[in-house]
Parts: structure tokens; sequence; C-alpha cells
């Protein structure tokens, strides 16, 4: 697999390691020191993921991640050494596609951006309902799925999605109210089959629920997510 990689990332033993590992799988990488040269760079070398740290200089992570998806959506993994909730889930509502913890393993790094990469390139499979379009009722409110445009609408106002909060909606969906696990979500929907990044489920469920109301997933204690009472 190869694509181009942009990583913005302003320590330099952290952005030396992850560019050299990266370039060793094969990726085109760019590496940019501050937040408006990442910007720049986003623009100018249109690549295929952005590696995102947050604590930068000149923009923090969280500017950056708004002014790269003003032009066009681009997949963002972000590293960030803070673990606080509402951090992560901003990042998210700004279009991240995932997040990792500092300190964290070159292993792990090289399996979230394989599986993003993955995405990038094949979409998941959408298997669109008579007519393109799946009607659900949350909350109250009339919501629709464009399956094949890849779109939602709520209460006849689009709502926007990263491409990976549509695919976990879209794996809930399919399901028809049985219960997924987190393992079980993160294979299917984001490619990861060594059983890392339980949380980043949680966080985009969170991030679902914020745009699209807090009845359309259930929580099963334990055991992972269904899809709420919303049929249409």
């Amino acid at each position: 697999m190869s694509g181009r990689i942009l990583v913005i990332e302003d320590e330099v033993a952290i952005a030396q390691a992850v560019t050299a590992r990266l370039r060793s799988e094969g990726f085109d990488v760019v590496h940019a020191a501050d937040g408006p040269e990442g910007v720049a760079l986003c623009r100018s070398t249109a690549p295929d993921l952005v590696v995102l740290d947050l604590m930068l200089p000149g923009l923090d992570g969280w500017e950056v991640c708004r002014q790269i998806q003003r032009d066009r959506h681009v997949a963002v993994l972000m590293l960030t050494a803070k673990d606080a909730e509402e951090d992560l889930v901003l990042g998210l509502r700004l279009g991240a596609d995932d997040y990792m913890t500092k300190p964290f393993s070159p292993r792990e790094l090289v399996a979230r951006v394989h599986a993003i990469m993955r995405r990038v390139r094949e979409p998941m499979a959408t298997d669109p309902a008579p007519g393109g379009e799946i009607r659900l009722r949350v909350d109250g409110v009339d919501t629709a799925l464009d399956v094949a445009g890849r779109r939602v609408h709520r209460a006849g106002d689009a709502v926007h999605l990263t491409p990976t909060e549509f695919d976990l909606l879209l794996a809930l969906v399919r399901a028809e109210g049985a219960v997924l696990s987190r393992e079980r979500l993160l294979t299917e929907v984001w490619g990861y089959r060594d059983g890392t990044g339980a949380r980043t489920v949680d966080s985009h469920v969170r991030s679902l629920r914020r745009k699209l109301g807090d009845g359309l997933v259930r929580t099963v204690h334990a055991v992972g997510y269904a899809l709420g009472d919303v049929v249409a």
C-alpha cells in the first residue's frame, strides 16, 4: 500500500521516528514542524492522510484540523499527550478520523495508518436500500441516510459526518438492533484486528449522538452498542 502522508509534529524525535517508520512502510511522507506550515503543505501536497499533533506552535492542532477540512475532507489521525474526553471529541467533531495518545508504539501507529488508508481507498460497501435511502426517527426527528451518496439529513438539514462516523452509523443500521461489540466494530469499521482502540469507538459514538440525537445508539453495558429505537 502506498500513498502520501503529511506528518505535522513539532517534537523532533517523534517526527523523525514517525516519518522514518512510515517511509519504511512505503509511504511518501512530508513533514511540517508547526501549524501554519502544516496547513500550507496540506494544501500544496494533497496528502491522503494527515498525522496531526494537537499541541503545535503557531496554530494548535484543532485549528489546523478546522482549516485543512475547509478545502476538502482529508483523513486525520490525531496524536495527543492529552487524554481528556472533551479534547478528543472536539477533534472528532472537527473532522478527525481517529486519535492516538502519546506514548504509542510504532507498531500500533503503523496498524492505525494502514487501516485508515484502507478506508480512504475502499469505503465501506454501501448496499443501498431501495431508493438508496434509509429513514430513521431519532428523538422524534426525521433522519435520512442517503447510503449511495454517503450523506445524512436531520429534519431536512444536512449533517456533516466524517467517513468513519458514516461507516459506524451504517454498521449499526445494518445490524438492525443487534448488539455489536467494540471489538467487532473495530474490525468492521476501522479495520483494526488487534483489539486496540476501544476508546475510539466510544468517542465516535458520543460524536454521533451529539450530531444526530442521544437516542440514536443504545449502550449495552460491558458488551457494546446497538441501534436505538429509531424505526421511522
